[in-house]
């Protein structure tokens, strides 16, 4: 699927630069700040309150334009637009980055119009004033004076349970963008997304005139995923699974992206003979057990205990037997 990532739902993955700090539970085990301390010798010396950001190299930043150059190529074989995950390794919308950085990097998104940008962020209530910021930098006065996304850009929410659905998805709904998304990724508790449909509205005058429609903006496209890692928290498979029928029901698109590291049993086939975990889910929280070696000797794997530890690979990606790769149709 991935050209140039090995993230399931984009083509390529761009980092303008790198380095974060946490801003809620689902940061806690981030493999993005794991991978700074790998490469910086034990240490995450971009992460953190206060830590530099590092701006990634000149010929990363030329990558966008050879993959806009080709686009022609790409449409001619996939049948779409190439879609370019923007800042895996980073936030885009963070406040600790150095604006002039944004402003190069929405101008490297004006200048490849044929890519769909995906800008994921777990800060979405800094977005329309970054943007006007940004605005200020490029001199754009229409864009000061309304202030707006480039049209080539999808903008996403990170939400992984209830609270931040409720604190996060109204916000997003106010940012104008092509496409409105959420990534569930690590989905960490049971989320009830009351924002899926559009809702019309008709505004009349003293004579029943029809003097304005309006409707408020959708999301188009939900990802959902269990965590990975050493330290990965399991996800219910409930809370997977009616997270599709709410997509289904609002027509709304869904993309299983992983299990992770926890699997229901029927995703468990090929579980190895030796010590796991298992988890189950009671009274809203996680209890743990270990399974011994001659536990799995003619084990029966099923659904009982809730998820059984046997890693990402094994883990999988179907969801009751099957996987959904599903993304919003762009005009």
């Amino acid at each position: 699927m991935s050209e140039n990532s090995k993230i399931e739902w984009t083509d390529h993955t761009f980092n303008p630069w790198e380095g974060c700090q946490k801003v809620g539970p689902g940061c806690d085990h981030c493999y993005a700040e794991a991978r700074n301390a790998r490469f910086g010798g034990g240490t995450a010396i971009n992460w953190g309150p206060g830590a530099p950001r590092r701006r990634t190299s000149v010929a990363n930043w030329r990558k966008p334009l050879q993959w806009n150059a080709q686009a022609g190529a790409f449409l001619a074989a996939h049948g779409r637009r190439q879609r370019v995950f923007c800042a895996s390794l980073a936030d885009v919308f963070d406040n600790a980055v150095d604006p002039v950085w944004r402003r190069d990097l929405f101008d490297l998104i004006e200048k490849t119009p044929n890519l769909d940008w995906l800008l994921l962020t777990k800060r979405i209530g800094n977005v329309m004033s970054m943007v006007s910021e940004t605005a200020q930098y490029q001199f754009d006065l229409d864009c000061l004076e309304k202030p707006r996304l480039h049209d080539n850009v999808w903008i996403g929410a990170t939400v992984v349970n209830q609270e931040e659905a409720d604190r996060d998805i109204p916000k997003l709904m106010q940012v104008p963008a092509r496409v409105h998304f959420l990534s569930m990724e690590p989905l960490l508790g049971p989320v009830d997304l009351k924002l899926l449909q559009y809702e019309d509205s008709t505004e009349t005058d003293e004579h029943g005139r029809i003097i304005a429609n309006t409707r408020r903006r959708s999301i188009r496209w939900v990802i959902v995923g269990g965590e990975s890692g050493p330290n990965a928290r399991p996800m219910h498979p409930d809370w997977a699974r009616d997270l599709r029928d709410q997509c289904a029901d609002a027509g709304v698109r869904y993309f299983f992206k992983q299990w992770g590291e926890w699997a229901p049993g029927e995703n468990c086939g090929g579980m190895p003979k030796r010590t796991e975990q298992v988890a189950n889910w009671f009274a809203d929280e996680w209890s743990f057990d270990k399974m011994t070696p001659s536990e799995h000797d003619g084990l029966h794997i099923d659904d009982e205990p809730t998820v059984y530890r046997v890693g990402k690979k094994t883990a999988g990606r179907h969801l009751d037997g099957r996987t959904h790769d599903e993304f919003p149709e762009v005009r």
